[in-house]
C-alpha cells in the first residue's frame, strides 16, 4: 500500500508587519486555531541532520535571508514557545516554521485522499487566519500557497513518500535527478521572473527553481539540493525511508498535484525493482532551470548518452517503463498513467491549451489577459500581484478559486469532502489511530508526533507507537476499540490484555 503527504510552507502578509514579525504572526495564527487539537510535538528521534549516505551533519545550512525574520532586539524562546505545534482531529500538523504557518497532511494511501486533505489544508489555515483576525488588535492577514516572496525568500512544499530501506541510495538518486527536472513541465506553479536579480518579465514553469544550487544534501533552507537525503523515517527504520521531496511547487490545481505524486510515486515504485534511466542530465542543477525559464517551450535538456532531450521525451522514458510494469495493479495508478500520456501529449503539440489543470498554463493566462487588457509590458509590477492573487487561498479574493468556481478548472473531489477531511483523517492509515486518539483523549495526550502519542491515565504514561499500523486491517482493529472503549484506562487494558504494551 503506498503512503504519501504533503507539508506546506504557507506565505502571509499581515498589515502594518513587517518581515521581522512574521515569526511572532505566525505563531498567533497558529495558537488561534479554533478547532480540537493536541500538543506538545513529540520530537523524540527525529534528526533532520541524519543523512541517509551515512553520516551525520553538525548542522544544517541557513538562508541569509531568514535573518530578515528575526527582530534585533528579539530574546529567544524556548521551544515549546517557539513553535506551536498542533496536531488536529484528522491525524495532520499544524505548526509555524520560522516566519510562515505550515500544515502537513496526514498519511494518504491514495490520491483521492492526498488531494482532499491538501485542500483541507487550505482551509484550515485559512479558518486559524480568520481566528486571528477576530482577536482584539489584530490586522489583516492575507495567505498564499507559493513559494517565494519575489525578494529572493524561497519557502517549501514538500512531498513524502514511504519506500524500502534496501534501494540503494546512489539508484535512487540516479533515478530522480532526471524525472525531478524535467516533472515541472507539468507540476510547476508558474512564475513571474527570475530571482534574486533577473529579468521580472521572464514567465517561468517553475516558483522553485531559481532556489537549488546541490544535486543532493542534507539541507532544506540554504544551498538548497533536488534530491534532499534526509534519513527521517518517520516509520520502522530497519525495513522504510522516507522520500523527502523538496524541489516540487505549491499547486493550487487539483489535477496537478494528483499527477505530481502520482508520476512520483510511479517513480519510487519503479527504481524498487531495479529499473535503472537510460540517460543522465550533464547538469541537473542548471537544466531545472533552463527548463522553468524556457520560452521556446522546446524544453531541451543535455544528456551524457543521447545528446539533447526534450523535458517530455525525458518524461516519456519514465512513462513508458512505468506503463509496462504497472497498468492495471489499481485504479490510481491506471488513472496516472492514462493522464501522465495525455499531459505529455498536449504539452507537445498546444501547451497552452491545459489551461484548465496545469497551474503555470493557468496562471500564465491570466497574467496574459491582463497584461493585453491593460496594455502593460510583462515587467510591470501588476502583473506580479496577479501572479499573486492567484495563490490566495481566500476563495472570495483569490484568483485560482474565481476560476474553479467558474468552471474553468478540472476537480477531482467536492467540498463536502474536504470539510470532512478538515476534521477526519483517512480511514485506512494510522492517521486515523492519531486523529482519533486526539478526538476522545486530547487532555490526556502530554506528547504527540507522527510515530508516537504519549498519553497520562492518573499517574501512569503510556506510549502508543504508531509504527507497525501501516496497513488498513491493521488500523480497522484499533479503530473498533477506540470507537467502542469508555476511557483511555478501558483502552490500554485492552491492549495489555492482548499481550502488547502498546497499541
Amino acid at each position: 500500500m503506498p503512503l504519501f503527504g504533503i507539508e506546506t510552507e504557507y506565505g502571509i502578509s499581515v498589515d502594518s508587519k513587517g518581515a521581522s514579525d512574521l515569526m511572532d504572526e505566525s505563531r498567533a495564527l497558529v495558537k488561534a486555531y479554533p478547532g480540537k487539537s493536541a500538543s506538545p510535538w513529540y520530537y523524540q528521534g527525529e534528526d533532520p541532520r541524519n543523512d541517509v549516505r551515512g553520516f551525520h551533519v553538525d548542522r544544517l545550512s541557513q538562508d541569509p535571508e531568514d535573518a530578515l525574520f528575526d527582530a534585533p532586539d528579539r530574546k529567544p524562546l524556548p521551544v515549546q514557545e517557539e513553535r506551536a505545534d498542533r496536531v488536529l482531529t484528522n491525524g495532520a500538523r499544524l505548526y509555524n516554521d520560522h516566519g510562515h504557518p505550515e500544515y502537513a497532511t496526514s498519511e494518504c494511501a491514495t490520491l483521492h485522499d492526498l488531494v482532499t486533505h491538501d485542500k483541507a489544508g487550505e482551509r484550515v489555515i485559512l479558518a486559524a487566519a480568520q481566528a486571528r483576525m477576530e482577536e482584539k488588535g489584530a490586522n489583516r492577514v492575507q495567505i498564499f500557497k507559493n513559494n517565494t516572496d519575489f525578494h529572493g525568500s524561497s519557502y517549501g512544499t514538500h512531498e513524502s513518500y514511504l519506500i524500502g530501506r534496501d534501494l540503494p541510495f546512489p539508484d535512487l538518486l540516479a533515478g530522480l535527478l532526471p524525472f525531478f527536472v524535467t516533472r515541472i513541465v507539468y507540476a510547476g506553479a508558474g512564475k513571474l521572473g527570475i530571482e534574486p536579480n533577473g529579468s521580472p518579465s521572464v514567465y517561468q514553469l517553475s516558483q522553485r527553481a531559481d532556489f537549488f544550487t546541490e544535486e543532493a544534501s542534507v539541507d532544506t533552507l540554504y544551498r538548497r539540493p533536488l534530491v534532499n537525503t534526509r534519513d527521517e523515517p518517520h516509520a520502522d527504520p530497519r525495513r522504510y525511508r522516507r522520500l523527502h521531496v523538496i524541489c516540487g511547487d505549491a499547486n493550487m490545481s487539483e489535477f496537478a498535484t494528483a499527477l505530481k505524486v502520482g508520476t512520483t510515486w510511479l517513480v519510487t515504485s519503479l527504481l524498487e525493482t531495479g529499473w535503472k534511466p537510460p540517460v543522465r542530465l550533464v547538469n541537473p542543477v542548471q537544466a531545472i532551470k533552463d527548463v522553468s525559464r524556457d520560452q521556446t517551450y522546446k524544453w531541451e535538456v543535455r544528456t551524457h548518452e543521447r545528446g539533447n532531450v526534450s523535458a517530455v521525451d525525458l518524461q516519456r522514458i519514465y512513462l513508458y517503463a512505468a506503463d509496462n510494469l504497472f497498468r492495471g495493479r489499481g485504479a490510481d495508478t491506471d488513472w496516472v498513467l492514462t493522464a501522465w500520456e495525455s499531459t505529455l501529449n498536449t504539452l507537445e503539440s498546444d501547451p497552452l491549451s491545459l489551461d484548465d489543470r496545469l497551474d503555470w498554463v493557468a496562471k500564465r493566462s491570466l497574467i496574459a489577459d491582463y497584461a493585453e487588457a491593460e496594455g502593460l509590458d510583462w515587467s510591470s509590477d501588476a502583473l506580479r500581484s496577479i501572479d499573486l492573487a492567484y495563490c490566495n487561498i481566500d476563495p472570495e479574493e483569490g484568483l485560482y478559486y474565481a476560476l474553479e468556481q467558474s468552471g474553468a478548472m478540472v476537480r477531482l473531489t467536492k467540498d463536502d469532502e474536504i470539510d470532512k477531511a478538515i476534521t477526519q483523517a483517512p480511514a485506512n492509515t494510522r492517521a486515523a489511530i492519531r486523529g482519533a486518539l486526539v478526538e476522545r483523549f486530547s487532555e490526556e495526550i502530554s506528547r504527540i508526533g507522527w510515530s508516537k502519542v504519549v498519553l497520562r491515565s492518573k499517574d501512569q504514561a503510556w506510549v502508543a507507537d504508531l509504527d507497525d499500523y501501516l496497513t488498513p486491517e491493521s488500523v480497522s482493529i484499533v479503530m473498533e476499540r477506540l470507537s467502542t472503549d469508555s476511557s483511555l484506562a478501558d483502552f490500554i487494558k485492552f491492549v495489555y490484555d492482548n499481550g502488547k504494551t502498546s497499541v
